[in-house]
């Protein structure tokens, strides 16, 4: 195509242009638009908020109390409540053809729900009727179950769209209609709604779902909505947590504050209802002061938290400020303080939780990060004039202990500006790099690289392999100064902080800059020993609390050196875990490698080779990775029977029965029981597995989530594959050696043995084993090397891990590590 045709064409903007996008299409093409970020988990979790933020608001009108998350073995999700269920008839004024039933159209229309009738829900996390149908937009499948009027009602989608509709004539008085609705699955005594899906992988970068950001986000729920219970299952590790906090957000802000010094053991707590511009306004506020330096306030709006803040948080901060103020005026506190204190000061060391609830409140995007409603802002500051000022002159012990706080924070904020100041005359805003730092050639910050390297041996090998052009080096000599404990004057004092400073060039704290940012990867790269985890965390901790704008940006990355060196036929192979390994010798094993089923194939020379056996070999190996992972959770002879062919059937109580006396007597194990049970509460059929071992019983349960799983389904097909391969007389031979085996494990265990004995193996410990070549070629150059990129997934998880590890507190700390202490492995001491 010619220059000038192109130019034609490109010009050609008419009405055929014009996309119009039906349905859910539009969720599809732009995701971020409505659940944010695709690729850092936190678009992929939104997907579990939306529907239990629809649970939640069940709860807040006062028809639910129970909310089950459950998290399957094959990375789909459930949550289910007991509330009134989506309604299930079929909506008659209903547009499209044929007359749908309520709930299909929430889940498959855009701005359809019950949150635009006051008459449904007063107070509501959902405003806009697109968050369960963006859920199932964004789902491979997704399985809705309704129990309603003792009646249980079901539909199954693919991509948002319906897979198994069924339809009817109906007679009314205009005449016959078609309808299309839910299908029923017969009587139940249970009510609610269960909400089954798996996210699509055309539009998440990862779907794995995080245990511990979603605990995070349960415990603000179970806190925010007292009474109501949440029951968090991940079915991939065994995990339960169970939340049902008391005390709303006071004991919220004792929670965040365990791990802390608190000034003040009883934290200041308001619940108010105020009638502001003809709106009544909920304010639940909660604030305690410890003897940290940082601020921790979160603020949510119908339990939709706000991380950019808005009107109620200007509000807090606004009032606050002011009788703080004239409470330390009123009480001559400041009579020797040269400087003013401002707001600032006041929110030194500050754990504040706010929480509002409001009829139809405006938000600034779908994803309700920021507050705009006005008529919040006067409610919030009606409460903290009143019940702050209240508190203060009722407690004044408390009071006084608060106000010394801040009273010593205006003063060190004004020792930290004179410090600042000479810094600025001296080393931080000099204008020159440090000297150990190897700059690159590279102007443009998007593409130069900084790499952190631990001792100068390392870092002499990383600038001799670095890429001048865009790579960067700064060896670091010891251990930079534990920032958790230290006030900015110390920091300004420490060598390598104002080294990291000066070669970023963005300076720390209040000052930072990230517009003077000088590189927009940031790699640390140590050891994989205890001291380099030891530096790593220093490190990460300096940026999270000086720097914040690096993680949340991703500028920050952990890099990965090689675990392992194979050397083959002279050849270096870099490997960067055990698993990767595995993967390397099968592959090497099967190498020329032969499988004869049984004696008359090896005599008949009719072997199993090539791509063939490769398919074999993959498949046991997938299912040997499933079972070592669900083995955590669910008996491991329980699931080598599965694999061997046994058949389970939950369908009824005697059917299961069956299922497990066929268990027990394939498995033929005196330690074990298998019996088959019904769960009291939802009347679930499941089998109940014992193993007594040295006297102690371990449970575990295969129920029929558990069979609706990928996981399930990939152990039941690697037994119909592998069924009859080996037989009487089996025999693999790799060159010239020959092995009898017994069955098809076996015989990948001896290949994978013999491809073992024929290389070396070197295992590193740290980055000075390799030499610049090695270490450039495995760990700098962006063809090969393997980066982990920090990511700030929960804020409040974040503050709390930092404050535990590296602050003052040595308790949780020790609990900490008895608690994990079993699940470390790969320790070089």
């Amino acid at each position: 195509m010619s220059e000038t045709e192109k130019n034609i064409n490109s010009n050609d903007y008419g009405a055929s242009a014009i996309v119009v996008l039906e349905g859910l299409e539009a969720v599809r093409k732009r995701p971020g638009m409505y659940i944010g970020d695709t690729a850092d988990g936190s678009g992929l979790h939104h997907l579990i908020y939306e529907v239990v933020d629809n649970s939640i608001d069940e709860a807040l009108a006062g028809f639910a109390n129970e909310i089950i998350v459950t998290l399957h073995t094959d990375g789909s999700v459930s949550i289910e409540d007991n509330g009134r269920g989506i309604p299930t008839d079929v909506k008659m004024d209903d547009k499209h053809e044929p007359k749908r039933s309520a709930a299909e159209i929430a889940l498959t229309e855009l701005h359809a729900g019950g949150k635009f009738s006051e008459n449904s829900y007063k107070i509501s996390g959902g405003l806009h009727g697109v968050g369960v149908s963006c859920v199932n937009a964004l789902s491979t499948w997704l399985k809705l179950t309704v129990y309603r009027d003792h009646r249980a009602h079901f539909l199954e989608f693919e991509r948002g769209k319906l897979i198994n509709r069924q339809t009817a004539m109906i007679q009314t008085v205009n005449g016959p209609v078609e309808v299309s609705p839910m299908i029923d699955l017969g009587e139940t005594d249970k009510q609610g709604t269960l909400v089954h899906f798996y996210p699509d992988k055309e539009i998440f970068t990862d779907i794995t779902f995080s245990f511990e950001r979603l605990s995070e986000r349960l415990r603000e729920l179970s806190f925010l909505n007292s009474g109501v219970n949440i029951l968090l299952l991940d079915q991939r590790t065994g995990k339960e947590e169970r939340f049902h906090a008391q005390g709303g957000v006071r004991g919220f802000v004792e929670f965040i504050n365990q791990n802390r010094v608190v000034l003040h053991k009883t934290p200041f707590y308001a619940l108010k209802t105020v009638e502001s511009q003809g709106v009544p306004v909920t304010v639940e506020v909660s604030m305690q002061w410890n003897d940290t330096y940082n601020e921790r306030l979160t603020a949510y709006t119908n339990n939709i938290p706000q991380k950019d803040g808005g009107t109620h948080v200007t509000g807090l901060r606004s009032a606050m400020t002011r009788v703080i103020k004239n409470y330390i005026s009123k009480e001559g506190l400041d009579k020797k303080l040269k400087n003013d204190i401002d707001g600032e000061d006041m929110r030194e060391g500050l754990t504040c939780i706010l929480s509002v609830k409001v009829p139809q409140p405006k938000f600034s995007s779908q994803t309700k990060d920021k507050l705009v409603s006005s008529e919040v802002r006067p409610a919030v500051e009606d409460v903290i004039n009143t019940e702050l000022a209240t508190y203060l002159d009722e407690n004044p012990n408390e009071a006084h202990a608060i106000c010394e706080k801040i009273v010593a924070a205006s003063r060190a904020r004004e020792a930290a500006r004179k410090a600042r100041d000479m810094s600025r005359k001296s080393v931080l805003m000099s204008g020159s790099l440090p000297g150990k730092l190897a700059d690159c050639q590279e102007k443009n910050p998007a593409l130069s690289e900084l790499f952190l390297v631990e001792g100068d041996s390392a870092g002499g090998s990383a600038k001799t392999g670095r890429n001048r052009k865009n790579q960067a080096i700064l060896p670091l000599r010891g251990k930079i100064l534990n920032v958790e404990k230290a006030s900015h004057e110390k920091l300004l004092d420490s060598e390598q902080v104002r080294t990291l400073a000066l070669a970023l060039g963005c300076s720390i704290g209040k000052d930072f800059d990230i517009d003077k940012l000088r590189y927009h990867r940031i790699i640390i790269m140590t050891d994989a020993d205890v001291d380099g985890a030891h530096i790593s965390t220093l490190l990460l901790t300096f940026f999270y609390r000086q720097m914040t704008p690096l993680i949340e940006r991703g500028y920050v990355y952990i890099a990965q050196p090689p675990l392992y060196k194979i050397t083959v036929n002279k050849k270096d192979i870099y490997v960067k875990d055990d698993h990767e390994y595995n993967k390397v010798i099968l592959e090497i094993a099967l190498k020329d490698a032969e499988l004869y089923r049984n004696q008359e194939a090896f005599e008949k020379g009719e072997k199993i080779w090539g791509t063939e056996l490769e398919k074999l070999a993959d498949s046991y190996i997938q299912s040997s990775e499933v079972l070592q992972r669900l083995s955590l959770v669910i008996d491991r002879a329980v699931l080598l029977a599965i694999t061997s062919g046994a058949q389970i059937n939950l369908e009824s109580l005697s059917q299961a029965q069956a299922s497990a006396e066929a268990l027990m007597n394939q498995i033929r194990d005196k330690n074990l029981k298998i019996s088959a049970k019904q769960d009291e509460e939802n009347h679930r059929i499941y089998l109940a597995i014992e193993r007594t071992v040295y006297g102690n019983i371990r449970h575990s349960r295969l129920d029929a989530h558990f069979l609706n799983t990928a996981d399930y389904a990939l152990l039941v097909q690697t037994a119909q594959t592998l069924q009859g391969i080996v037989g009487d007389g089996a025999r693999v031979v790799k060159g010239s050696k020959s092995q009898p085996v017994k069955n098809f494990e076996e015989a990948i265990q001896w290949l994978m043995n013999e491809a073992s004995s024929g290389l070396t193996r070197q295992r590193y410990k740290g980055l000075g084993e390799m030499n610049a070549e090695q270490l450039a070629e495995t760990t700098m150059q962006p063809e090969n090397r393997r980066l982990l990129r920090v990511r700030l997934e929960d804020a409040a998880s974040s503050d709390n891990v930092f404050s535990m590890l590296m602050g003052d507190n040595v308790e949780p700390r020790r609990r900490f590590i008895e608690d994990n202490a079993l699940f470390v492995n790969n320790i070089d001491i």
